[in-house]
């Protein structure tokens, strides 16, 4: 195992960002301002963060879904 961090394009990773908070905003039925709320105070966020961790790599569609029930969890 090499001790090199992993490399994330950071602007591929923030267009991941912003197709999450679209499908967020759509599934909510709110606006991106209020999407981008949710998904930038959320766990799932910053669990993203820990690039080490592949999150990255899932789907869109899982991501926000992975959102949706920390937002359930949390009513």
């Amino acid at each position: 195992m090499s001790d090199t961090k992993t490399f994330i394009n950071p602007t591929l990773l923030q267009m991941k960002f912003s197709r999450v908070i679209n499908l967020l905003a759509t599934t909510l039925e709110t606006d991106l301002p209020s999407a981008m709320d949710v998904f930038y105070r959320s766990q799932t966020y910053k669990d993203l963060m820990v690039r080490e961790n592949g999150l990255h790599n899932f789907s869109d569609r899982y991501l926000a879904d992975e959102l949706m029930l920390e937002l359930q969890a949390r009513q």
